[in-house]
């Protein structure tokens, strides 16, 4: 059953949760986030992250780790790579545009956070997750708000996710140039909407958005 969500001042992630939840018999602690929540284009992608047991990192072995809007571009792929190459496992689960369509914006973020918890290959017995907690999923579970600046599991799932979604926005501005989603990720900055006034709008964007609703219509 998810417990209730919990407050706690942002900070800089450390494992006190994962720690304390060790003690208290759990093994395999996924922290899990998503990023392109806000996007106007592109898909919404969510990561899990299994980090090794507290008693078992060193404490500069994830230096750096912190919320990936904190972070720049170079930082997180740098910190990408550390995280990939030393957690015990890594899931990431996408929504594609046309499902948050369909889905909406809340159901689609819970899917494509239940799809990175099943693609671990390690199953877990606990998640952490900033501010929701997962219905569909049925594992004790705990949302912290601001998780992603307090809870290391998870600033490394933001890390994993925000870093995935950049890479996949940057193979879909090849397919479709001229729109600059390799800069602005599918965002709603003014480059954006310029593009979107000249150019029309692409099978990767969300027409369910306030902004975009009827311009895809004939």
């Amino acid at each position: 059953m998810a417990a209730p969500t919990e407050v706690v001042s942002p900070l800089d992630p450390d494992l006190s949760a994962e720690a304390a939840l060790s003690e208290g018999g759990f093994r395999h602690v996924a922290g899990v986030d998503e990023a392109g929540r806000g996007a106007w284009a592109g898909p919404l992608v969510a990561a899990a992250v299994i980090l090794p047991e507290p008693a078992e990192v060193s404490p500069d072995a994830f230096a750096g780790v912190r919320d990936s809007k904190l972070l720049s571009l170079a930082q997180r792929e740098a910190l990408y790579e550390t995280i990939v190459g030393a957690a015990r496992s890594v899931g990431v689960g996408a929504v594609p545009a046309d499902e948050v369509d369909l889905l909406g914006l809340t159901a689609a973020n819970e899917l494509a956070m239940a799809r990175a918890v099943r693609a671990l290959h390690l199953a877990p017995d606990f998640l952490l997750l900033d501010c929701f907690t997962l219905k569909s999923v049925g594992l004790p579970q705990r949302g912290i708000v601001r998780g992603d600046r307090c809870c290391l599991s998870i600033a490394a799932a933001s890390i994993v996710a925000k870093v995935t979604r950049d890479r996949w926005l940057a193979r879909l501005a090849e397919e479709h140039p001229g729109y600059g989603f390799e800069q602005h990720r599918g965002y709603g900055v003014a480059v954006h909407r310029q593009a979107i006034s000249e150019r029309g709008l692409t099978p990767i964007h969300r027409l369910s958005y306030a902004p975009l609703r009827g311009l895809g219509e004939a």
